[in-house]
């Protein structure tokens, strides 16, 4: 999906505090009807006007997939970031007026599996609470292992038990309480597939240590996705539309283009799809790779970056847009 694909209008029906750092928001249909369905893992982007700067962020839908008249998303508070989670937490109120895109999924539940395997960290439970409600109306097996620094910031984790019971374990920082990640994928029957989404830290420990047990790669599912981050403004030349502007330091690459008014693709905007890929046409300085879908020989080559993500440092960088 790109810039200039089709948006949907929505209103913010509820704005929800879930606890010191998350808010909930639900979303209906302007005017009315039925919104896009959606499966487990779907996320949309959310488009904000920030005071006359556009954010186009994505979060994860959290809600029943068998839901189609609301979507319903959550927003961890970023002091540190560029400023779409502020916004989203100090600005949008019931009843205002909003545009997202249409669901894309690149998180799936493989449906195959005889089993699901799920495990999150702080703000990834987001996806899974989609995705443990679709696999309950079918009837599926799954398990979810949720770690959190304290059980304040467990969101949603008393909903979680009640509604699903001893397929849901907790586990806390604070009180010294530690996932055995090696007992757990040991023990899974034959058929079970692996999904987990958290933090960078966390999502590497889980998958290096699903590989080094031989968990097929087919049956190891993640999701990540990277806030651009800040930094120091640069300049940048499109080569085939012969735009020239300047990226500001809390502004993505990838939004700068967009302001330019060039159209440029996308999926996640956080690193994750490739969709977004460009080309460089010229670099003079150093580029700041933040995505985890090049490879480390693609990044060395220094021929291509993901806008959404990565930034620039140095006297000159042109890109074929």
């Amino acid at each position: 999906m790109s810039v200039g694909a089709p948006r949907i209008a929505v209103t913010v029906a509820e704005v929800v505090d879930v606890n010191d750092l998350i808010k909930r928001f639900r979303f209906v249909r302007t005017g009315g009807g039925a919104l896009p369905m959606f499966s487990g893992g779907s996320h949309i982007v959310v488009d904000m006007d920030d005071h006359g700067t556009r954010r186009l962020n994505p979060y994860s839908l959290m809600s029943d997939p068998s839901d189609s008249l609301s979507y319903t998303i959550s927003v961890r508070r970023d002091d540190q970031g560029r400023g779409g989670s502020l916004y989203m937490h100090r600005h949008v109120t019931p009843g205002m007026q909003m545009q997202i895109g249409h669901p894309v999924n690149l998180f799936p539940l493989d449906l195959r599996g005889r089993k699901h395997l799920m495990i999150a960290g702080g703000i990834g439970i987001t996806p899974f609470m989609a995705q443990m409600a679709q696999l309950s109306a079918r009837g599926e097996r799954f398990e979810l292992h949720y770690a959190a620094r304290t059980k304040s910031l467990a969101a949603y984790m008393d909903d979680l038990l009640a509604r699903y019971g001893d397929r849901v374990h907790l586990y806390l920082d604070d009180q010294g309480q530690a996932l055995d990640l090696k007992a757990l994928l040991a023990g899974q029957p034959l058929g079970t597939h692996l999904y987990v989404c958290g933090p960078k830290p966390m999502l590497n420990w889980v998958l290096s240590t699903a590989e080094s047990m031989g968990w097929p790669d087919g049956a190891v599912h993640s999701e990540e996705f990277l806030a651009p981050p800040v930094g120091k403004p640069f300049d940048v030349e499109l080569a085939a539309s012969g735009k020239r502007f300047t990226v500001q330091g809390n502004q993505s690459l990838l939004e700068a283009i967009e302001a330019a008014g060039v159209d440029a693709p996308y999926l996640c905007r956080g690193g994750a799809c490739g969709q977004c890929e460009t080309d460089i046409v010229r670099c003079d300085g150093e580029l700041e790779h933040n995505d985890h879908w090049l490879t480390a020989d693609q990044k060395a080559a220094g021929r291509k970056i993901m806008p959404c993500v990565s930034r620039f440092h140095g006297r000159a960088l042109a890109l074929d847009r």
